[in-house]
């Protein structure tokens, strides 16, 4: 596996990217969009120690990169909604690097795989990770189902009766709590709205990657028709699918088989 770190631009901006190639790569390669803020080694080094494993084991190319203002980049940093050019230039980076690979799949997790829903179309096909669909981070708390499961879990905790009897707990965020969590459903959410028409334009193989018990996975589900064929609900709380070892081979395996060459 080599690995080798390539500037590209993007307008008038340089950005910093890293490739990681085994010497006999595959016709697909997996381009990583950074979540948040995140520098392109991923939370905890975690989008470094997939591309390093997917070159190693698999064969598979993977390029990632700082988007505009973000660790070794130049530019201003427009965050997620704003990042349609930065994925762009990433792609015909990654594509210049490797004018042999026929095929790019994009990888993104919670706010990246909501942009690769949104600017994702000229990719080959998308793997992606509990989307955010919060419009703030101010908004981006449980779902009435989750806090109900939460208030009735309390009633049986003497600990957190005690808090409450003994004034030690917030009674305007109680009450605030309790109120969404009488509602019925999840608000309606403008950007799902974006997200499920931009995503219904995309043509190539996709995966969306939801845990069940992860806040941000939720929030989703309570907003996605889950009968949608390219979603997949996992059973653990991971938000990164990298939290533990099983949950990381879960994801991995996932990963080689969107990047499974195709001819």
């Amino acid at each position: 596996m080599r690995r080798r770190p390539i500037a590209f631009s993007c307008g008038s901006d340089i950005l910093a990217g890293m490739l990681d190639c085994a010497d006999a790569h595959g016709m697909t390669g997996l381009l990583i969009v950074s979540g948040g803020n995140e520098v392109r080694a991923g939370a905890f080094a975690g989008s470094a120690q997939f591309a390093a494993r997917l070159a190693a084991e698999a064969g598979v190319p993977v390029f990632r990169y700082d988007r505009r203002g973000i660790g070794d980049s130049e530019g201003e940093n427009a965050g997620w909604r704003g990042s349609q050019d930065d994925i762009a230039a990433a792609l015909a980076a990654f594509r210049s690097a490797l004018p042999g690979m026929r095929r790019v799949v994009g990888f993104g997790v919670c706010d990246a795989a909501s942009a690769l829903m949104l600017y994702g179309a000229p990719l080959d096909g998308l793997v992606l990770v509990n989307p955010w669909t919060y419009e703030t981070d101010d908004d981006a708390g449980h779902t009435p189902g989750a806090l109900r499961r939460r208030y009735l879990a309390k009633l049986t905790d003497p600990r957190a009766l005690w808090q409450l009897v003994s004034g030690k707990v917030d009674l305007g965020k109680l009450w605030r709590g309790l109120g969404k969590a009488a509602q019925k459903q999840e608000a309606s959410s403008p950007i799902a709205d974006q997200l499920r028409a931009a995503f219904a334009r995309f043509a190539g193989p996709a995966s969306v990657l939801v845990a069940q018990g992860d806040r941000v996975g939720e929030r989703f589900l309570s907003l996605w028709p889950n009968d949608d064929a390219r979603l997949t609900i996992h059973p653990g709380s991971s938000h990164s699918f990298g939290d533990d070892a099983e949950s990381a081979d879960w994801l991995y395996a996932r990963l080689v088989e969107a990047t499974a060459s195709r001819h």
